[in-house]
């Protein structure tokens, strides 16, 4: 069928794949940095300068069709001829939190919000900065007569800027005002941020064709970054993602959106047509690196540490909110170590404990996505610490599932790659509806398979014989932590 390319524009730089339409097989790559951000503001017309670069040198020759992915957590404020109104804001604005709060209260409360997104809002979110510009910049507020995220922006950037704007159902449950229960937007809780209605983004399937460029090229629908590249390792149901950053997050693959009224899952959508939903955790690599800074080593030398020491840590139990915590919800509070002794009291099974209590804490987090029906019947690690020897002997006995430690590749581009060879399938016929499939959303066409792509290259871990091991240690952590926060995961009916 030709060549594709999936493009993935973070906040740090642009990464282009160009693969083989029906293999997926990496032909080229290009790579281009952003300028420097500084703080949570960005000038988008840096992100299409970055884009130009890593595209240079011919890199896109023969391309028949381009996926766009993005960070997801950006706002592009745009005024009614379609120009910049302010720079974009993007992550984890920490300006916005009181924002948030005010949200929260004006639907009443976070339940409220759970049922009608999915998510209640946080600083990330692009229903908050909305609220957070209305208080703040009210005159720039007013001039807003569309909003987009970056994925939207650059491929409509693209198509050469046409009449039509479009998004995807991934890159729409990042919002805070689309749900994806009810497949459609809440313009109320736009109105309810801002204080007017805007216009905003075609909400396209997940085989959809935004447009065609100028030059002919076929752009698919785009998505959000986690989406693209959940959908690059080629996860499906029965599998979930545990992303080991500063913080932690868990994603499940499920086939229904889930209304938690707790707020602790926010239900995204994910590439497929399918849901995304996902559990965060403040605390997951910073705890080992401020373990190792502890004893200090580095990441490396704390696990070879902790592989000194036996399953258990002799008895220690670190119970990692060192940041405070998310999952369980306890914003104030902070690590904790217990269960020391004399014999205990060394380097290796303070490593060990600290390996342990990280894990055990994301293992608390896949129990919230089991607890809701979401099957775990093997985990996907991610991140430059799950190849940590220590990470790889412990994670299968406390999780109780294999585990897939993929290598490191280009996962949300080639998501986005993916999705345009999707796209240009359906657009020439030669991909076919998936089988037992329905009619899609509108009574339209029914979805079809994805092109079959190889699954990513990855170690395997099996619990094996470690098994009961492992989950004696995790009921040894989970008996330290309900008596130090009794009743933290008892959930609402």
């Amino acid at each position: 069928m030709g060549k594709v390319a999936g493009l993935d524009s973070s906040s740090e730089s642009t990464r282009i794949v160009v693969c083989d339409a029906d293999t997926g097989a990496v032909i080229r790559q290009g790579y281009a940095p952003h300028p420097i951000e500084k703080g949570p503001e960005a000038d988008p017309q840096a992100w299409l300068m970055s884009l130009g670069e890593a595209a240079g040198g011919g890199l896109l020759e023969g391309v028949q069709a381009i996926g766009v992915a993005a960070q997801q957590d950006g706002l592009v404020p745009l005024d009614a001829d379609g120009n910049l109104v302010r720079p974009a804001l993007v992550g984890n604005d920490k300006r916005a939190q009181s924002a948030a709060a005010d949200l929260i209260d004006s639907l009443g409360g976070r339940s409220a919000w759970a049922q009608a997104v999915g998510a209640v809002p946080q600083a990330t979110h692009p229903v908050t900065k909305m609220r957070w510009l209305a208080r703040t910049e009210p005159a720039n507020a007013a001039r807003i007569a569309e909003v987009m995220q970056p994925h939207d922006w650059l491929a409509w950037q693209l198509l050469g800027r046409p009449a039509r704007r479009t998004t995807d159902r991934g890159g729409a449950s990042a919002t805070g005002f689309w749900s994806a229960a009810a497949g459609s937007y809440r313009p109320d809780l736009v109105e309810l941020a801002l204080g007017h209605q805007v216009r905003l983004p075609e909400v396209l399937g997940p085989s959809g064709t935004a447009g065609f460029t100028p030059e002919g090229l076929l752009i698919s629908a785009g998505t959000g970054q986690t989406m693209a590249a959940v959908f690059g390792l080629g996860v499906g149901e029965g599998d979930a993602v545990v992303s080991l950053g500063a913080s932690g997050s868990v994603f499940g693959i499920h086939h229904e959106a889930l209304a938690d009224p707790t707020g602790t899952i926010t239900s995204f959508a994910d590439a497929t047509g399918r849901h995304l939903p996902v559990v965060y955790t403040s605390n997951a690599v910073r705890v080992l690196r401020g373990t190792a800074e502890m004893l200090g080593t580095d990441l490396e030398g704390l696990s070879a540490l902790a592989l000194k020491s036996s399953p258990g840590a002799y008895g220690m139990v670190l119970l990692p909110y060192l940041e405070g915590e998310r999952t369980p919800n306890l914003p104030h509070t902070a690590g904790s170590l217990h269960g020391m002794r004399r014999e205990s009291m060394k380097p290796e099974h303070l490593a060990r404990a600290a390996v342990e209590g990280m894990l055990c804490g994301l293992a608390d987090a896949l129990d919230v996505l089991r607890g809701r029906g979401v099957a775990v019947r093997r985990v996907f690690l991610l991140g430059a610490a799950a190849e940590l020897g220590a990470v790889q002997a412990a994670a299968p006995g406390l999780f109780g599932v294999q585990v897939v430690v993929p290598q490191p590749a280009e996962y949300a581009a080639l998501g986005a790659a993916r999705q345009a060879a999707w796209a240009l399938g359906v657009a020439h016929g030669t991909l076919t509806p998936a089988a037992g499939a329905g009619a899609g959303p509108g009574g339209g066409s029914a979805w079809v398979d994805p092109p079959r792509w190889p699954a990513a290259a990855s170690q395997v871990f099996e619990p094996g014989e470690e098994l009961p091991v492992g989950q004696a240690v995790r009921q040894q952590y989970v008996t330290v932590r309900d008596e130090a926060y009794p009743g933290v995961f008892r959930r609402e009916a």
